[in-house]
């Protein structure tokens, strides 16, 4: 009686283990550096992403979730680099769903229009009318960074339906961009000119604005990551700053979410995946 007895606590045991092991929610994180965090602390092992270990927003977010986390997100990474290897020998993001993956978070873009080279070439040590207006030259003939985006677009739809293919039962969430600089910048605090400082900041709306349509066209959600930044941008005080500037504050990469921005981010990721979850009766 008492092996029949052992064997039906061990048995419940393992059915018990298995039911937890089955609820632990399997996330995937994708995309590029805004959702690696380079530099942040700690850093991966594979330096080459410039990926945090534990500081990014998927890190937070599968915190807060008590989600296992695959995290493959990577520095410098266009959409292209969700099928190929990027550097050579980095591979396919794709590779990390599965038919088992229940959530996806997707940060992408900004390197398929080239947005921090935008932005690189947008500096002005000197104030109008000294030097040359990165909007004026960007926009003779038509805005070639819209053009850019427009041009992505299709190539972003057909890469969420890939992802869907491969993770069927995930939800997938899209995230835009931060707010990095307000309405008519804060020169030379930035050493951007207002008019070009709009330039920037409209650009990485109409990505994100991009991406939202994009992932509204196939039932994906959308986390807007732009409107809690708000106030928190390149502008602000270093204390008070989600992103840095040119020249950082914090320990991360230029133009790049800090430590205190991927937590909020973080944490808006998490709280958008919870708000989708049915309530429990």
């Amino acid at each position: 009686m008492r092996i029949v007895a052992g064997v039906a606590a061990l048995a419940m045991l393992v059915a018990g283990t298995s039911t937890a092991q089955a609820d632990v929610l399997e996330y995937v994180a994708m995309g590029d550096s805004a959702a690696a965090g380079p530099l942040i602390p700690n850093q991966d092992p594979a330096l080459w992403c410039l990926r945090s270990s534990n500081n990014n927003y998927p890190q937070v977010a599968a915190k807060i979730l008590g989600a296992k986390l695959t995290d493959v997100t990577c520095s410098g990474a266009t959409t292209d680099d969700f099928a190929g290897r990027q550097f050579g020998f980095v591979k396919p993001q794709y590779d990390a769903l599965s038919k088992s993956t229940d959530l996806v978070s997707i940060t992408i873009g900004g390197n398929d229009v080239g947005l921090v080279q935008t932005a690189l070439g947008c500096i002005n040590l000197l104030p109008e009318p000294v030097g040359l207006s990165c909007r004026d030259r960007l926009t003779a003939g038509g805005d070639q960074v819209a053009a850019k985006i427009a041009q992505w677009a299709p190539e972003f739809g057909a890469a969420l339906d890939e992802v869907k293919r491969r993770a069927p039962q995930a939800k997938i969430l899209v995230t835009g961009y931060g707010t990095y600089v307000r309405p008519g910048g804060c020169y030379p605090v930035q050493p951007i000119w207002a008019r070009d400082a709009d330039f920037i900041q409209g650009s990485v709306n109409l990505l994100s604005a991009t991406a939202k349509a994009e992932a509204e066209k196939r039932g994906a959600s959308y986390v807007d990551l732009a409107a809690v930044s708000v106030g928190h941008d390149t502008c602000a005080k270093p204390s008070e700053r989600y992103l840095e500037g040119l020249i950082p504050t914090t320990i991360a990469a230029p133009l790049h979410p800090n430590a205190a921005g991927m937590k909020v981010f973080g944490t808006t990721v998490a709280r958008a995946v919870q708000q989708a979850q049915p309530s429990k009766a």
